[in-house]
């Protein structure tokens, strides 16, 4: 006879859905900001003497493949990838480090992504097992 233990979900399982969709959003948000920065970059105004260490052009390409790693990987954290929480904790550390570089040319923007990339960190980190497929 054997014994098939079910796995326990409890309600914290929505903070991976909540961090998976909000890689998924900022992924599409690092998606337009790249493409507006490459494509318009009299969008945005590169202030001297600041921590931007490229140019605003080479940072649209920066953020245009970064946001689309954090889309394809916050769609696998939604499914319950175990690979993608992995992977998702360090994609959503670099979006927050470029933020912190990007932010001497949208600081309120900046500071406002690396809040939510806090929380997207907590919800990986800390209830990320729960949504693991079997």
């Amino acid at each position: 006879m054997t014994y098939h233990h079910a796995r326990q979900v409890t309600g914290w399982v929505g903070w991976i859905w909540f961090g998976g969709m909000m890689m998924v959003l900022a992924g599409l948000f690092n998606i337009i900001t790249g493409l507006a920065a490459v494509f318009a970059d009299r969008v945005y105004v590169q202030a001297p003497n600041r921590l931007l260490l490229f140019d605003v052009s080479t940072w649209g390409w920066l953020h245009l493949a970064l946001g689309v790693l954090l889309l394809a990987t916050g769609i696998a954290v939604s499914v319950g990838q175990a690979w993608a929480r992995m992977v998702g904790v360090v994609l959503v550390m670099l979006n927050a480090l470029t933020q912190l570089t990007w932010i001497a040319v949208n600081p309120w923007w900046s500071l406002a992504v690396i809040a939510v990339d806090v929380l997207v960190l907590y919800a990986l980190i800390v209830h990320g097992r729960e949504a693991k497929v079997d």
